[in-house]
């Protein structure tokens, strides 16, 4: 009896350890996460950890081939303030376009008369300009300058005349052309006697005469005697005539009337009281 107690004791111990044995048996082989231990020398080339291998570029489908493929934008940090515009440049001035020119003024006796105030200041077909005798009518400047003259040209010397012709740009104008030398000796050359008393007489006799106001509110602006010099000839009534005789001969006046326009001597004094010209000719 005590023999077969042993027996299942010896039994039941045994198959104790069987069943610990099995357990640990199936917990080695139960835990996948736990690794083998092996030698180097076992580690086989090809179960070495392999490193993360990059994965393949994508290839672009949408890029096309000769274009540059767009720059990534910057990082936000990097990102630099845009720069202002800058303005266009002006465009360059055409060559070929030029600024159009005034027409040219036509050379006639209108042009002519602008260019030189002493020239005969009747356009064709005109009407008769108002005529003046009153003499106090004149600015004064005109008034005093038109006495002056009288005075010098009554004193029966024409040197009483230079202060009033005066010199260089001022100078009163003598002639439709250019003049060098002494005026004084210019306007003796021109009269018929030799101490020029008749070119004095001259200017008493157109003085006396009437006048006209021409070009006012210009910078023509003029008072010329006599009044004939911008009258039409053919419109003068027998009075007037009369008056021109005053100053000038029938064979004169004859002469005249081909040109159409008076072309004896005549004087302009501006506003202002220069004299501006004495002058005889065409």
């Amino acid at each position: 009896m005590l023999d077969k107690l042993v027996s299942a004791s010896v039994i039941a111990r045994t198959g104790f350890l069987a069943v610990v044995l099995c357990a640990g048996a199936v917990s080695a082989y139960a835990a996948p996460d736990r690794p083998v231990q092996l030698a180097l020398s076992e580690i086989k080339k090809e179960e070495l950890p392999k490193a993360a291998e990059t994965a393949p570029a994508k290839p672009d489908a949408e890029k096309v081939p000769g274009t540059t493929p767009p720059t990534p934008p910057p990082a936000a940090s990097e990102t630099k303030p845009a720069a202002a515009p800058e303005k266009p440049a002006a465009p360059a001035a055409t060559p070929d376009k030029k600024a159009p020119e005034a027409p040219a003024a036509k050379e006639d006796d209108t042009a002519g008369a602008r260019s030189n105030p002493a020239l005969p200041n009747v356009p064709e077909g005109s009407a008769p300009p108002h005529v003046e005798y009153d003499v106090t009518k004149l600015p004064f400047p005109v008034q005093k300058m038109r006495e002056l003259i009288l005075t010098a040209a009554k004193s029966g010397s024409l040197e009483a005349l230079r202060p009033l012709i005066g010199s260089g740009d001022d100078m009163t104008m003598l002639s439709l052309a250019d003049t060098d030398g002494d005026p004084i000796a210019y306007l003796k050359s021109l009269a018929g006697d030799t101490d020029g008393q008749e070119i004095l007489a001259i200017a008493v006799d157109i003085l006396n005469s009437g006048y006209v106001h021409l070009d006012a509110g210009t910078p023509d602006e003029l008072y010329v005697w006599p009044y004939f010099f911008a009258y039409p000839l053919d419109k003068l009534d027998a009075k007037q005539r009369v008056e021109l005789f005053q100053i000038v001969t029938a064979g004169d006046y004859d002469e005249m009337k081909q040109f159409g326009t008076y072309v004896f001597y005549r004087l302009g004094i501006t506003p202002k009281g220069r004299w501006r010209f004495f002058v005889n000719g065409d």
